[in-house]
């Protein structure tokens, strides 16, 4: 999966530019109830501003609160300048790029500004990807490394007719055998299912419902 299939596209982004004050920032970051966002002027990403990053800015002035936030704009305080990723970067780079922002910002080659991803796009994608908001049966289990493992396993789950929601493998730490798992439909053939795994060379580790 690709970036751009779960960003949210720049027009249906809060976004604020270089001369915004801080007070028209925070409040439209409350009236939203989101914890920041980019900063683009003229169609670029420039970085991204957060309350934290304002009531820091804040807390450091001499200023009363009001005079602050009126007079003070975003381009003293925006950072996170290097915080973006590209629609065409693999869903498993935003994993790394976050760097405890709330948001990253999506851009083109010329800096252009296409969108961002936010922590609650990754976590849906995973609950998406592991099948979290389907009902059904879980079922772990190792196979050693070996060609043909995925095709055998294929085969078996055509045999006994069952719906797959979700598979996901991971390697185990021996780097021998990998570890899959597997989320089908229940249906009344699960033991019958499992028990061919086990035939076909597969070992249960835990099978599941939920």
């Amino acid at each position: 999966m690709f970036v751009k299939s779960m960003m949210k596209p720049a027009h249906k982004t809060l976004i604020t530019n270089v001369e915004a004050t801080l007070g028209e920032v925070l409040e439209r970051l409350n009236e939203k109830d989101f914890q920041g966002m980019p900063v683009v002027q003229d169609g670029k990403f420039l970085g991204l501003i957060s309350r934290q990053m304002i009531y820091q800015a804040f807390f450091k002035s001499d200023l009363d609160r009001d005079t602050f936030l009126k007079e003070k704009k975003v381009q003293e305080f925006y950072g996170q300048s290097d915080l973006y990723i590209t629609e065409d970067d693999v869903f498993e780079h935003t994993l790394t790029a976050f760097k405890g922002f709330p948001i990253i910002a999506v851009i083109d080659k010329d800096q252009k500004f296409l969108g961002i991803v936010s922590r609650y796009d990754v976590i849906e994608q995973f609950e998406s990807a592991f099948g979290m908001k389907r009902a059904g049966v879980r079922i772990a289990f190792t196979s050693e490394e070996s060609e043909g493992r995925i095709l055998r396993l294929s085969e078996i789950v055509k045999q006994y007719h069952e719906n797959i929601i979700s598979l996901a493998t991971f390697d185990e730490t021996d780097k021998l055998a990998r570890r899959i798992v597997l989320k089908i439909e229940k249906k009344d053939n699960i033991d019958r299912f499992v028990n061919k795994l086990e035939k076909a060379g597969f070992r249960i580790l835990d099978v599941k419902e939920g």
